[in-house]
């Protein structure tokens, strides 16, 4: 697995393109967030995604996949959302929050037949200048650990991951706390999962 390393999630240029050269060859990498290190791909390949889904173990066809944007117009491209939403969004992002949406039929296959996608606009720079660039979203999920220090130590997170994902971008330390989870599918949003910060309304 190559090796990204950043600081204060500062990323150069030409670590920007050298992940997004890995994204659009279908490549699985390991990236920092606001909360969880997560494992990301391009959203729009579907090969990639199955990768992903095997790593984690995860049924996409029951499972609601999460994307990663670079800002709320991205987001809008791929979910469905009304004004009402956007305003929340506009006042919790970038953030440690997930909204679930409708989501839109721009989708790619792995999500057809999932009416809901969760969205993250996370406040990470690295990670939204590498989706800035690659010009479309990211496909994420909380990397898997047994162990509290596998889950936040880079170190640990990159040996657990050497021989599975093909890139990370090595970071700070990460967090054991997972994003708030926003829903909007129902008449009114409801937070479904306590984050590290309340929802500003």
């Amino acid at each position: 697995m190559e090796t990204q390393k950043i600081y204060n999630n500062n990323i150069a240029e030409n670590q920007v393109e050298r992940v997004v050269e890995v994204l659009k060859g279908g490549g699985v990498i390991v990236i920092p967030t606001d909360t969880l290190y997560a494992l990301a791909c391009d959203a729009l390949n579907p090969k990639a995604i199955e990768r992903v889904c095997q790593l984690k173990g995860l049924n996409p066809e029951k499972t609601n996949l999460s994307i990663l944007c670079s800002d709320i117009s991205m987001a809008s491209d791929y979910a469905r959302f009304d004004n009402d939403a956007f305003k929340l969004m506009k006042d919790n992002t970038p953030g440690p929050f997930t909204f679930l949406f409708r989501a839109a039929s721009s989708l790619p296959r792995a999500f057809k037949g999932r009416k809901v996608v969760g969205v993250r606009i996370p406040a990470n720079e690295a990670v939204l200048k590498i989706v800035e660039a690659l010009g479309n979203p990211l496909l994420s999920t909380s990397i898997v650990f047994e162990d509290d220090d596998y889950g936040i130590n880079p170190d640990l997170i990159e040996e657990a991951y050497k021989d599975r994902a093909d890139l990370m971008v090595k970071g700070e330390e990460g967090s054991l706390q997972p994003s708030a989870i926003v829903d909007f599918t129902g008449d009114s949003p409801e937070v479904v999962r306590e984050g590290p910060l309340p929802l500003a309304d």
